[in-house]
């Protein structure tokens, strides 16, 4: 990102649950990941990709959702800028 965000939503990882309504709130600009793993990233065309971050790294990725399945990263918050 290269202006900071302006708003966070903390991320529970879920199968099912989207971080916001897509059709209603607009997707995180990127996710700050806390603790390393696995992010099992979920995009708007329901495709997942898996990606290995490192403690504090802020993933520049336009998401619905984080999986439960295969996430092992902890303590990830949503960034917005808006």
């Amino acid at each position: 990102m290269d202006v900071p965000a302006n708003r966070g939503v903390i991320i529970a990882p879920s199968d099912t649950v989207n971080i916001v309504d897509p059709a209603r709130d607009p997707l995180p600009d990127a996710i700050y990941v806390g603790g390393a793993g696995i992010v099992a990233a979920v995009f708007q065309d329901n495709s997942v990709v898996n990606f290995t971050a490192v403690a504090g790294e802020i993933l520049p990725i336009r998401i619905k959702r984080v999986n439960l399945a295969n996430t092992t990263a902890t303590l990830m918050v949503a960034l917005f800028l808006v």
